[in-house]
C-alpha cells in the first residue's frame, strides 16, 4: 500500500466533509420542494451542488450549520443554480459568486419559519 501523506489525508477528509454537508443541504432542499424537485434538470442539480460546495469552503462551520436550507425560495434556488452554471462556465468571478451564494443562504436563514 502506498504511503499517503498527512496533507493528502487531510485533503481527502476535507473533501468528504464538504460532500456530506452539501448532500445534507440538497436533501433538505429536495424535501422542501417536494414534487417541484422533479422539474430541476440534472445539470441544474449539479450546478446547485457545485455552488453549495464552493460556499461551504468559505462559510464558517457554525454559520453553515445554522443555514435554513428549507427556507430557500424557488427564486433563491433559481439564483443559486444560475450562479452554479456561471461558475462552471467561468462567466462569473469565483469570489463574487461565492459572496452572492453566501448572501442568499444567510438571508434565507433570517426569514421567519
Amino acid at each position: 500500500m502506498p504511503d499517503v501523506s498527512r496533507t493528502e489525508i487531510g485533503r481527502r477528509l476535507f473533501s468528504i466533509r464538504k460532500e456530506k454537508s452539501v448532500e445534507m443541504a440538497i436533501e433538505k432542499i429536495r424535501k422542501q420542494l417536494g414534487p417541484q424537485w422533479a422539474t430541476l434538470s440534472q445539470d441544474d442539480i449539479a450546478a446547485l451542488k457545485r455552488v453549495l460546495g464552493e460556499a461551504w469552503v468559505f462559510i464558517e462551520r457554525d454559520a453553515w450549520e445554522k443555514i435554513a436550507f428549507s427556507r430557500l425560495s424557488r427564486g433563491d434556488l433559481t439564483d443559486l443554480i444560475a450562479l452554479g452554471h456561471a461558475s462552471a462556465e467561468k462567466d462569473a468571478d469565483h469570489r463574487d459568486a461565492v459572496e452572492k451564494t453566501s448572501g442568499i443562504l444567510l438571508h434565507a436563514s433570517e426569514r421567519p419559519a
